[in-house]
C-alpha cells in the first residue's frame, strides 16, 4: 500500500512539473509574440506594397478584447502619417522600384488625410518611380488616391462610383412623440444642430444653409484635387448623370471609367500583379501575379522617423472628446491632459503642437485639455494647433490657447456652441401602468427626475448653465483671436465652416499641415534643427497583440462590386442611428459637439456603435 502511495506521489509530482513546464513555455512564447517587432534590414528590393484593408485615420483606436472575444473583427486602421511617411520615404530609397496600393477593401478616410497621402504619391512620381493603384470599385476616397497614381487599374467587373459629400440624416421626433417621451433640450446657437434629431422631423433652414455651404466647398476641393492630379480626366458625366455615362458604354462601368480617363488600365488582380512584376520583379513563391514587395510595418521599422535636433512635442486629440482616460482613437480628457502636462514638466521640448482631429464632445474634458495647453504656454514654450479633417466645437475649444492655428482648405471647424439633452418619460410610463410621486425638501430634490419630469427650476438652471458655458466659449475664442465676444458671436452660434472660410473669418491663421505647424514652433523656439516627437501612451503588449491578431485576420466578408460598394457607403447610416441613441442616453453634461461634422466621418460612428448590441436593443434601452 505504501509502495502504491509512493508511486502515486511520484506521478502527481511529474504531472505538476509538466503543467508548470507547459505554463512557463506558454508565457515565454506569449512574451516573444508580444515583443515581436519587424526588424530593420528586412526590406526587399521591389515594391512598397500597401494593401489598405481598412480606414485611414488620424490615430488608430485601441482594439477592445471584448470585440475579439465576441467574434467581432474590426477592420484595420492605418495612421495617415505612417502611410504618407512610408510612401514619401520610398521616393529616395533605391531598393524601392515602385509603390503599389491595393484599394479593393479600402475603407476610406477624410479628404485631408487622403490629400496628405496623395502629396506623398506625387513625390514618388517626381522621383521618376511608378505608382500603381488597383481597385474593383473606385468610390470618392479611392478615386482621390488613384488620381495621384501613374497607373490606375480597375477590375473588368468594376468601375467608378462618385457620390460626393452628403447623404441622409436621421430624425427621431416622430418616434419620440408616438412614445410620448419628452426630450429636454438646452442649447445656445442658431446653427447648433446637434440636438435637431431629437426635436425636429427635418433639418432647420439654418442647419441646411451651413451644411450646404461646407459640403459644397468640400466637393469643389475634391474635384479640384482630382483634376489637378489627373488633368485629362473627365468627371462631367460621372458626377452629373452616371446612369447615362455607363449606358453610353454598353453598361460597362469599367469601360466608362477608362474612356473618361479616370483609370488607365482594365485588368483583374493577376493581370495587375503581372504588370507590377514587370517593373519590380516576380515573386514565384507568391503564386500567379506575385511580385517582390515589402509591406508597411516592415518598411516603417526600417525607416524610423528622424530624431535630429530639438524635439517639438506633438500631442494628438483624435475622436470624440470624453471624460476620463479613454483612447487612443477617442480623446479622453484626463489622458490627454496628462500627456500635455508631461511636456510641461520636461525640459526636452522646444514647444508643443496640438494635432486636433475631433468633432468635440464633453465641455469638461475639453476644458481640461485646454487648461493643460495653457500650462505649456505659461512655461514660455511656443504652442501651435494643427487641425486635421475636424476641429469643431470642443475641438475648437481645445485650440483656443494656440499662438498659431494651421488648417487645410477641407478642414471642418467652428461649431462654436454648446448644448445639453435630457430625455424624460413622465408621459410614457403611465401607458404601462407605472406612475410616480415624490417628496421634496428643495426645488432640486430628486432632480433631474428622468421618470417624473423636470421641474421649472431645473430647466431654468440647466439653460442658464448652457448659456454661461457658451459665454465662456465666446470669451476664450475672442481672447485667442483678438476680437470681442460680440464679434465672435456673429460667426459662432454653432455654425460650421470650411477651412478656407474659417481663415477669412479669422478663426484660422494660415493653411498648412502638421509639418508646417512643427516648423513654426521650431522657428519660434529658435531651433535650427528639429524633429516632431509624438507624445503618446505606450500601448500595452496585450493591446499590441490584439492589433496584430486583428490585422492578421481577413476583413469582414462583404460585396465589393458596384452594388456592394454603394450599399457599404450607407452602412454608416445605421451606425449613426445607434450613435445618436447612445448619445441621448449617456447624458454626460454639457456638450460642445458637432454632430454634422461627425456625421460625415463614418469611421467615428462605426467605432462609437461597435460595442452596441443592435438597433432594436438600443430602442429598447431608450424607451423601456
Amino acid at each position: 500500500m505504501s509502495f502504491a502511495k509512493s508511486v502515486w506521489k511520484i506521478l502527481v509530482a511529474i504531472k505538476d512539473g509538466l503543467v508548470l513546464l507547459f505554463l512557463l513555455l506558454f508565457f515565454a512564447g506569449l512574451y516573444m509574440v508580444l515583443t515581436l517587432r519587424p526588424a530593420p534590414g528586412m526590406v526587399r528590393e521591389g515594391a512598397l506594397y500597401l494593401p489598405l484593408e481598412g480606414r485611414v485615420v488620424e490615430e488608430a483606436s485601441e482594439v477592445s478584447p471584448t470585440q475579439l472575444l465576441s467574434g467581432q473583427t474590426p477592420d484595420p486602421e492605418y495612421t495617415a502619417r505612417d502611410v504618407s511617411r512610408a510612401i514619401a520615404a520610398a521616393a529616395d530609397d533605391k531598393r524601392i522600384k515602385a509603390v503599389v496600393l491595393d484599394l479593393e477593401a479600402f475603407g476610406g478616410g477624410s479628404a485631408v488625410h487622403l490629400s496628405q497621402i496623395g502629396a506623398a504619391m506625387d513625390k514618388v512620381r517626381a522621383a521618376k518611380k511608378p505608382v500603381l493603384v488597383r481597385a474593383l470599385i473606385y468610390t470618392d476616397d479611392a478615386m482621390q488616391l488613384a488620381a495621384h497614381s501613374s497607373e490606375a487599374w480597375v477590375d473588368p467587373m468594376g468601375g467608378v462610383a462618385i457620390s460626393g459629400p452628403g447623404g441622409t440624416l436621421l430624425f427621431y421626433k416622430g418616434l419620440i412623440d408616438k412614445l410620448k417621451a419628452n426630450v429636454h433640450v438646452f442649447k445656445v446657437g442658431t446653427y447648433k444642430s446637434a440636438v435637431e434629431p431629437y426635436i425636429r422631423a427635418d433639418m432647420s433652414p439654418e442647419a441646411r444653409e451651413a451644411m450646404q455651404a461646407v459640403y459644397g466647398t468640400l466637393w469643389q476641393n475634391w474635384q479640384d484635387e482630382v483634376k489637378k492630379a489627373r488633368p485629362k480626366a473627365d468627371l462631367t458625366l460621372a458626377t452629373t448623370d452616371p446612369a447615362k455615362w455607363v449606358k453610353d458604354n454598353g453598361n460597362d462601368a469599367a469601360q466608362a471609367a477608362l474612356k473618361s480617363g479616370l483609370v488607365d488600365k482594365i485588368g483583374d488582380r493577376v493581370a495587375f500583379g503581372q504588370r507590377v512584376a514587370q517593373i519590380v520583379g516576380a515573386d514565384d513563391e507568391a503564386g500567379l501575379g506575385g511580385f517582390k514587395a515589402t509591406e508597411l510595418p516592415v518598411y516603417l521599422a526600417d525607416k524610423p522617423a528622424p530624431k535630429q535636433g530639438k524635439a517639438v512635442a506633438v500631442v494628438t486629440v483624435a475622436g470624440e472628446i470624453v471624460d476620463g482616460d479613454a483612447g487612443p482613437g477617442t480623446a479622453g480628457g484626463d489622458r490627454i491632459a496628462d500627456l500635455i502636462d508631461g511636456v510641461t514638466q520636461s525640459d526636452d521640448y522646444a514647444g508643443l503642437v496640438l494635432r486636433v482631429d475631433s468633432p468635440g464632445g464633453s465641455v469638461m474634458a475639453s476644458e481640461r485639455i485646454r487648461a493643460a495647453v495653457e500650462r505649456v504656454k505659461a512655461k514660455g514654450l511656443p504652442v501651435a494647433v494643427s487641425m486635421g479633417s475636424l476641429a469643431a466645437s470642443g475641438g475648437y475649444w481645445v485650440s483656443t490657447p494656440a499662438q498659431r492655428i494651421f488648417a487645410e482648405p477641407s478642414t471642418i471647424t467652428g461649431s462654436i456652441g454648446v448644448f445639453a439633452v435630457l430625455p424624460t418619460l413622465e408621459q410614457t410610463l403611465p401607458q404601462y401602468g407605472v406612475t410616480t410621486d415624490s417628496i421634496r425638501t428643495t426645488p432640486l430634490s430628486g432632480q433631474p427626475d428622468l421618470l417624473g419630469g423636470l421641474s421649472p427650476q431645473v430647466e431654468a438652471l440647466l439653460q442658464g448653465q448652457v448659456e454661461q458655458t457658451y459665454g465662456r466659449f465666446l470669451g476664450l475664442v475672442a481672447k485667442a483671436r483678438g476680437k470681442s465676444p460680440a464679434d465672435i458671436d456673429k460667426i459662432a452660434q454653432g455654425r460650421i465652416w470650411d477651412g478656407g472660410t474659417a481663415r477669412q473669418l479669422g478663426l484660422v491663421d494660415q493653411f498648412g499641415g502638421l509639418d508646417h505647424a512643427v516648423a513654426w514652433v521650431a522657428k519660434q523656439a529658435k531651433a535650427e534643427t528639429f524633429h516632431a516627437e509624438y507624445v503618446e501612451d505606450e500601448p500595452s503588449p496585450f493591446a499590441q497583440l490584439l492589433r496584430q491578431m486583428e490585422t492578421g485576420q481577413a476583413p469582414e466578408a462583404r460585396a465589393h462590386d458596384l452594388a456592394g460598394a454603394l450599399a457599404a457607403q450607407q452602412q454608416g447610416l445605421m451606425a449613426r442611428m445607434q450613435a445618436n441613441v447612445l448619445r441621448l442616453m449617456e447624458g454626460g453634461g454639457i456638450k460642445a459637439y458637432c454632430v454634422e461634422c461627425a456625421g460625415d466621418d463614418a469611421g467615428h460612428a462605426d467605432r462609437r456603435a461597435s460595442e452596441s448590441i443592435g438597433v432594436l436593443a438600443l430602442l429598447g434601452r431608450l424607451f423601456t
